[in-house]
């Protein structure tokens, strides 16, 4: 391994945390149908349950 790629994993476990997600091919088949859409998933689903923190705050 390089310098660079030490350094990335370092960065990674100190500063983000993965989180896989499982769909169904036939019960899930809209949601995979509208992320195949998108073109930034990661930033899709980011922005959904950001609107949804910020609908709960609003509502309190």
């Amino acid at each position: 391994m390089n310098k660079q790629s030490i350094a990335s994993m370092k960065y990674d476990k100190k500063n983000t945390r993965r989180i896989c997600l499982k769909f169904n091919l036939k019960n899930d088949a809209d949601i995979l149908e509208k992320l195949d859409e998108v073109s930034n998933m990661q930033g899709y689903i980011k922005e959904l349950i950001r609107q949804d923190l910020r609908s709960k705050v609003v509502k309190k």
